[in-house]
């Protein structure tokens, strides 16, 4: 075989060999980027079912305390009333003075900023007794729902009315049967929960616009709404599938729409037994959100890792030669915050460790700013991790929006913790830029939920013996007497004693 041949021979085999990489290079990245398809797919599966265990189980806890509040007030006035209805048949009660009979009966009531008077009423329906006056005036309820449930069924027990207007307050009214030694119906004492009392319960709550909670009565009465919902009051939703499904089964969950706005949520409840129970609800909407989120990181990040894939194969089949090129890339990639995008803490050391020489050589000044976000922990516990980490991205960039000059280095120092270098920049100079950065937090903190920083700013010409753990001490010192002192300002370090700047 000549010489021709052979290198035609050698030529083919590097062309057989590279066509063979080629494809088993387009195979490995089409088998990487279904794997991944797949892992994502049942992690997001799992993050969706995750989502809706986490809210039914907040959802319950809510509507379990909520419940036990209204139960424990709902018993104590029973108790009352049961005390009042005991006290009445003392056969001294007639006998003695009706301010000292108001006292025993009375005397005793569960008082409460929302627990209306406490009446009673004779067999004929007739006012006789009022816990907020002596001498009640003439009245007559033999007609009301509250009186003749008691009238016509001895063993009624406590009942609770439909919502209605009760000393021009909405109220639901409770009464208990006054019985004879023998059995007689010898009249009603009523009381009255009113709205407030649950408005201001539901005030304590966090809830979102679309969140909704509600106090139906045993026989389906909407009792309470939230939002208030003025032309729901009072109307039996025993005709929705939903209320239907919560009085056959003590607890559970149930997917409807909203009456009124069409909102689809997450019905839950957690004891249907109760005289009173609370049904809480949440949207669909509201609870995948934070899934939904996820999800799209995840997307995009597939995404990008499949275009990835793509591009790595295209790059070794065609152009193995630019590798170098990426290598430069991933080092890069290393010495960069992948959160805010400004330098990490790697590049940040080794950025002041030469500018400090470079000071010390050429006599300048060189100056740091440390930087910590305000009350993180407290704003993360808060709002959640994504949001906490959305805070310091909006940090990052009021910084990286401040800091322009090629010498500058804006980095994230560690955790909620950032830190500028400021080479050749008094400490006059260096405050500006603190002041500057701290200021542009504070406007868009106005949308973004009330984020501000604390700076601490030190600035030095260094010499030999000296080293730049020094100017980060020094800085650091000063952050802390920014915290101190009340936090979102500034404060510069001078040779040992802090000086505060507004």
């Amino acid at each position: 075989m000549d010489t021709h041949s052979l290198l035609d021979t050698i030529r083919r085999e590097i062309h057989r060999r590279r066509r063979m990489s080629a494809r088993l290079m387009v195979a490995f990245s089409v088998v990487t980027v279904l794997g991944f398809s797949a892992v994502c797919g049942s992690v997001l599966l799992d993050m969706r079912r995750g989502a809706e265990d986490l809210a039914r189980q907040m959802l319950e806890n809510l509507a379990a305390s909520i419940g036990a509040d209204i139960d424990r007030n709902v018993e104590l006035y029973d108790a009352s009333l049961r005390s009042v209805a005991s006290n009445l048949l003392l056969p001294e009660l007639d006998s003695v003075e009706p301010a000292t009979a108001r006292l025993i009966l009375f005397d005793h009531l569960a008082s409460a900023p929302h627990f209306g008077t406490v009446r009673v009423y004779n067999q004929y329906g007739d006012l006789t007794r009022d816990s907020a006056v002596l001498h009640p005036t003439k009245d007559n309820r033999s007609d009301q729902p509250f009186f003749t449930v008691h009238r016509d069924q001895p063993y009624f027990g406590l009942y609770i009315s439909d919502p209605q207007q009760l000393d021009g307050r909405y109220s639901v009214v409770l009464s208990r049967r006054i019985s004879g030694p023998d059995g007689q119906f010898l009249g009603v004492v009523a009381g009255s929960i009113q709205f407030g009392y649950f408005q201001d319960l539901f005030k304590r709550l966090r809830l979102r616009p679309n969140d909704m909670i509600a106090v139906i009565a045993q026989d389906g009465t909407l009792i309470v709404r939230t939002p208030f919902t003025p032309e729901l009051i009072g109307k039996n939703m025993m005709f929705t599938p939903g209320v239907q499904k919560m009085f056959e089964h003590r607890s559970g969950w149930f997917d409807g729409v909203g009456t009124l706005d069409r909102v689809e949520r997450m019905f839950v409840w957690s004891d249907s037994t109760k005289p009173l129970v609370v049904l809480v609800a949440k949207s669909w909407d509201d609870i995948y959100a934070m899934w939904r989120r996820e999800a799209t990181w995840i997307g995009i990040v597939l995404l990008v890792l499949a275009t990835f894939v793509a591009a790595v194969t295209v790059f070794f089949i065609h152009e193995i030669e630019r590798r170098a090129q990426a290598e430069r890339r991933l080092e890069e990639l290393a010495t960069t915050d992948p959160l805010t995008g400004l330098t990490n803490r790697r590049k940040f050391d080794a950025a002041i460790d030469t500018e400090w020489r470079r000071a010390i050589r050429q006599n300048t000044p060189i100056a740091l700013l440390m930087i910590d976000a305000d009350h993180f922990k407290a704003y993360n516990d808060s709002f959640g991790h994504q949001a906490g980490d959305q805070m310091l991205v909006g940090v990052a960039v009021c910084i990286a929006d401040t800091v322009h000059r090629a010498g500058d280095c804006a980095a994230r120092f560690g955790g909620e913790e950032f830190a500028v270098l400021l080479p050749g920049l008094t400490a006059p100079a260096a405050e500006a830029v603190a002041e500057t950065i701290r200021r542009k937090v504070e406007q868009w903190s106005d949308v973004e939920g009330g984020v501000t920083v604390s700076i601490g700013v030190a600035s030095t010409t260094p010499t030999t013996p000296q080293h730049w753990h020094d100017l980060v001490e020094a800085a650091d010192r000063a952050l802390y007497a920014a915290k101190e002192l009340g936090r979102n300002r500034c404060v510069v370090a001078v040779r040992g004693e802090v000086t505060l700047v507004a």
